[in-house]
């Protein structure tokens, strides 16, 4: 079996076609799967879900579904709920049902062998896994987890590690890479006799139109989202991240 994951669109439609072309030279996939948050920050949140929807992509939710449209954003910051309303508006109810009906998680193979996807980690959809994670962290969120693979985002860095005899696969961001690294990313996980193996694929994709989409996209906090586009690594991490 041979699975594609493509998860942290965040409305980016070209980087998204980037990454579908490129798993089409790369000979496909039997699955294409979505790990969430396909919308926020990027200019076509509807595009990309139609787009999805046409590649037969099977979809999970990640926290900015949740946001979006399963909760109040009553407690929610001004920006915030400007982005939220935005998207809202850009999305319509039939999309919105949609979100509201995503599973939280997707498993693939049978018994042990498994892969399990989820968005974040197999307990919630928004805590970051970091590639340092300590041994008592991991064991929280995968300890219990029967499967010998796990594949998720939110954290658009992208890293695989071993961890007690089981694989861990941040796929990263298929639409706004924060690694210092501008390409898209996303991973091709193939089940063998011994387990599972990792494609990891980046992937070009033309940023300055991207930019001009936002500019033309009505989107709220616009400077704010071009220069977490253009930036493309966690302001946080400058100092590592070069």
């Amino acid at each position: 079996m041979r699975v594609a994951i493509v998860s942290d669109v965040h409305g980016n439609l070209r980087a998204l076609d980037a990454c579908l072309d490129d798993l089409a030279r790369e000979g496909g996939a039997d699955v294409l799967v979505a790990a969430g948050d396909f919308c926020m920050d990027g200019p076509k949140p509807r595009r990309v879900l139609e787009r999805l929807q046409e590649r037969g992509a099977v979809c999970i939710r990640g926290n900015t579904e949740r946001y979006i449209a399963m909760e109040s954003i009553d407690s929610f910051a001004v920006e915030e709920r400007e982005a939220i309303l935005w998207q809202r508006d850009q999305l319509g109810e039939a999309w919105l049902a949609w979100m509201r009906a995503l599973p939280f998680s997707m498993t693939f193979g049978e018994g042990h062998d498994r892969l399990f996807v989820s968005h974040a980690n197999p307990k919630t959809d928004d805590e970051h896994v970091w590639p340092d994670a300590d041994d008592a962290s991991l064991e929280r969120l995968f300890g219990d987890v029967d499967a010998s693979a796990f594949a998720f985002g939110h954290l658009h860095l992208p890293y695989v590690r071993a961890w007690r005899g089981k694989l861990l696969v941040n796929v990263s961001s298929a639409g706004l890479p924060k690694d210092g690294d501008p390409r898209a990313h996303y991973a091709i996980l193939t089940q063998r006799s011994g387990g599972w193996q990792v494609r990891s694929r980046r992937v070009d994709f033309d940023v300055e139109k991207t930019a001009r989409d936002l500019e033309r996209s009505g989107i709220p906090q616009l400077v704010k989202r071009r220069k977490v586009l253009e930036r493309h690594r966690y302001k946080a991490l400058g100092a590592i991240v070069p």
